[in-house]
């Protein structure tokens, strides 16, 4: 299922930015793996958000991860392209939205500013695998993904989160 839309969960996404960020701002560079990313607007969020409380030099050193299992085998290229149609464009706020987003060539559709885009890489990862798509992670997002699983998936997944994360970093997630 990949049910998501811009800036989703924005009290969350809010307390990341205050909370976990304002602690790991202090480290040159941030990983940051977005898993179960769908086709790219949560990592895209969190990218506009994070740039907004960032320079230009400092938000070049935030690396986010986006990573999903991708039966459709079409996310990686819509994140990519970062090419999205109005109706998934028309929740963002009026200043995100004029700040970020452009007319594409294709008609009724708009992409990302560059910026924005080359924050964010994709990768098609199976989170059963329980293995992590890197290491020294500075934060784990993963919201609306575990109720998918069972007890003992849901755990091995949190282990393999842990287990990525550098000492003092965060996991943001939905409640199991």
């Amino acid at each position: 299922m990949a049910f998501t839309y811009f800036f989703r969960d924005m009290q969350t996404l809010e307390l990341i930015i205050s909370h976990a960020f304002e602690a790991l701002k202090t480290r040159q560079r941030i990983k940051i793996w977005d898993a179960g990313c769908a086709m790219g607007p949560e990592p895209y969020s969190l990218a506009m958000m994070l740039r907004e409380q960032t320079g230009y030099m400092y938000f070049r050193n935030i690396k986010i991860i986006a990573s999903d299992v991708d039966i459709s085998d079409s996310f990686g290229n819509t994140i990519k392209q970062g090419e999205y149609p109005r109706e998934m464009v028309d929740r963002i706020d009026k200043v995100f939205f004029d700040k970020y987003f452009k007319a594409s060539t294709t008609e009724g559709s708009y992409i990302l500013d560059d910026e924005i885009k080359n924050s964010v890489s994709y990768i098609r990862h199976d989170l059963l695998s329980f293995e992590p798509v890197e290491d020294e992670i500075g934060m784990v997002v993963c919201k609306n993904v575990l109720l998918h699983f069972n007890e003992m998936e849901r755990r091995k997944v949190i282990q393999m989160f842990y287990d990525s994360l550098i000492p003092g970093g965060f996991l943001a997630m939905e409640q199991t």
